[in-house]
């Protein structure tokens, strides 16, 4: 029975691509998930006190997403 080798090292350049596109991922994430919560904000910024307080939130609530542990931007 023959055997074969069928591991190679990696190209050249490949471990940095790599490393390009895994930052650029993590940076389109971040946004992704900044804007989500902005919209989010948005929203909830737009409803009365009284529909806030029938999906259990306070007006307090929606201000404190402003707050810095809110920010990733």
């Amino acid at each position: 029975m023959a055997t074969f080798e069928t591991t190679r090292p990696a190209p050249f350049g490949a471990e940095t691509i790599h490393r390009i596109v895994s930052v650029f991922d993590a940076g389109v994430t971040t946004l992704v998930q900044w804007n989500n919560k902005r919209a989010t904000r948005n929203a909830l910024s737009k409803l009365s006190t009284r529909e806030l307080a029938d999906i259990g939130l306070t007006r307090g609530d929606v201000d404190a997403m402003s707050g810095p542990s809110y920010r990733h931007f």
